[in-house]
């Protein structure tokens, strides 16, 4: 059979769905599979001794989601949740937690060629949390790392009677 005519394999296989969201003025994106629901903004409850970029918890059917500044959480300036901020409730293992971003742009498909590996800038803070760039026309895209972004159990431990679902 001519090679022309066979589904290139590899091709389709290193295509990836990533939905796109927005912190202020910057673009980053997630896995989609990473992803189990997408909600709006409800106002949460504090959650005394937590690091600052845990906003607090909400209840998700009977069920305390910790809900993650993103953009704290990235080292970028925190802004206060408005009616239009969105909670991104993401998976990662056994683990789920909301993560508070200004809005939900697009779902990108992502293949290898528009990737690039995240610059040395001396720290290893943005490599911690990004795990690489997206090349997409005139825009740099952050794909963030959502193992990453988990907080540890370590991190729960000091808040009394939580646990990160």
């Amino acid at each position: 059979m001519n090679q022309a005519y066979q589904p290139n394999s590899t091709q389709a296989d290193r295509r990836n769905e990533l939905l796109s969201v927005r912190i202020g003025a910057q673009e980053f994106a997630m896995d989609i599979r990473s992803i189990r629901e997408i909600r709006g903004w409800i106002a949460s409850t504090h959650l005394a001794h937590a690091p600052s970029y845990i906003k607090g918890m909400i209840n998700l059917r009977g069920t305390v989601l910790v809900v993650i500044d993103l953009a704290e959480r990235l080292g970028l300036p925190a802004q206060e949740p408005n009616a239009a901020s969105v909670v991104v409730v993401v998976e990662c293992g056994d683990k789920t937690a909301g993560l508070l971003v200004d809005a939900v742009c697009d779902i990108i498909t992502v293949t290898d060629d528009m990737r690039q590996d995240t610059p040395e800038t001396g720290s290893n803070g943005p490599r911690a949390f990004i795990e690489d760039l997206i090349m997409l026309d005139s825009r740099i895209i952050s794909t963030i790392s959502i193992p990453a972004i988990m907080p540890d159990a370590t991190t729960l431990e000091q808040i009394p009677d939580v646990e990160l679902v």
